[in-house]
């Protein structure tokens, strides 16, 4: 079975989800409207649109299971009424607005799977003035927590595995975030709501700053994060562990840079700068004791946390000045022959005669140019989407 479609399997079996988003679609929904699915996968909110009455719906899709999604539609019996449009949705265009715009693009943390982005744009291009997002505002909590077995896999890289020196390793690990999954004796005091956020006019930044109340004793190894949607008035998913019925989603593990020993009565204070866009975290904890003294000042960010070489820092410098490489300029080749007279088979045959360097056979060629073609290639005359739907 594809990996992609078995993940799809897995959003389905979601048995609390799917029953919030058919709620939430049939009282937003109404007879006659205009609906935007964005990121559709196997198309289930389209087809529980035109079950709500909607007499378009555009689903919006990057992946190839869009194919897929489009045979769905038509054994279900909606393939008159639900457009099917391959490309990332801020790369395309729709003939009208919509009333609608739908997704489930939240992360463990709300925003990682790029729900605030797409909606953004969406919300200017895609959907008409007082439209309606589902979700319409997604709020994210946090909490402290004691999570030894998570704490290990961190601290693991300075433990001198098989008898060397990983420590630099240790610095990655300590700067991710982890899905990670809690239950309630996990936690070392009640969670505070750190944002919440209209996803029609989300910002591109947050910095907040919380303080929460230890109100158990236990070793401090960083604090839980998960998040709430609001669908619709009055329906609301989320995948905090303190519900009795959450979505079967992971939520994050944020560790600190030491464990610390933390009783009732102590504050730990939370500072969060989160790029929604970049995905990009940071997080400072301090935890102050009933006495006041200070007992843990940590400072973590995802930038920390990721691998890049050095080569490709140099590369995103304001003052680094980029030359194609060989392959740069196959590309280029690749391009400059788009221009919808050409067949594959021709643009195939002159960047293997132009590039006999780069590719031992034709059929190396052949395959270089439909990784080009697959992305940036388009139909001169291309069929319309109300017809292939």
């Amino acid at each position: 079975m594809s990996m992609i479609l078995d993940e799809h399997r897995q959003y389905l079996s979601d048995e609390v989800r799917v029953g919030l988003y058919r709620k939430a679609i049939s009282k937003v929904i109404k007879p006659g409207d205009v609906v935007v699915d964005l990121g559709c996968g196997t198309g289930i909110f389209g087809l529980m649109a035109c079950q709500a009455g909607a007499a378009r719906v555009y689903a919006i899709e990057a992946g190839s299971i869009i194919d897929l999604a489009r045979d769905i539609a038509e054994a279900n019996g909606f393939a008159d009424r639900i457009v099917h449009v391959h490309g990332l949705s801020g790369r395309i265009s729709l003939p009208e607005r919509a009333d609608v715009m739908v997704a489930d693009q939240a992360g463990h943390f709300g925003f990682e799977a790029g729900l605030l982005k797409y909606f953004r744009d969406g919300a200017k291009r895609l959907l008409k003035s007082g439209g309606t997002a589902i979700p319409s505002r997604l709020e994210q909590w946090i909490a402290p927590v004691s999570y030894p077995e998570a704490y290990r896999n961190v601290e693991f890289w300075n433990s001198r595995p098989i008898g060397l020196n990983f420590v630099p390793a240790g610095i990655v690990a300590h700067n991710t975030g982890y899905p990670a999954d809690f239950f309630k004796a996990r936690f070392l005091g009640r969670p505070v709501r750190l944002s919440s956020i209209d996803t029609l006019d989300p910002p591109r930044t947050l910095k907040a700053s919380i303080s929460l109340s230890i109100t158990s004793p236990g070793l401090l190894h960083g604090f839980c994060g998960y998040f709430t949607a609001q669908l619709a008035p009055g329906i609301v998913m989320t995948n905090s562990p303190f519900v009795r019925s959450p979505i079967n989603r992971r939520r994050v593990f944020f560790p600190v840079q030491q464990a610390v020993r933390v009783v009732p009565g102590d504050k730990m204070t939370v500072a969060m700068n989160i790029r929604f866009d970049e995905t990009l975290v940071s997080w400072r904890v301090q935890v102050l004791g009933r006495d006041g003294t200070l007992k843990l000042n940590s400072n973590n960010s995802t930038m920390q946390g990721m691998l890049m070489a050095l080569a490709d820092l140099r590369k995103i410098r304001p003052d680094f000045a980029p030359a194609l490489t060989p392959w740069g300029t196959a590309r280029k080749t690749v391009i400059n022959l788009f221009d919808g007279v050409r067949t594959l088979a021709q643009i195939e045959r002159e960047v293997f005669n132009r590039h006999r360097e780069l590719f031992p056979s034709a059929a190396d060629a052949a395959l270089f140019v439909a990784e080009v073609v697959v992305p940036y290639g388009d139909d001169a005359k291309p069929e319309s989407s109300a017809s292939r739907s």
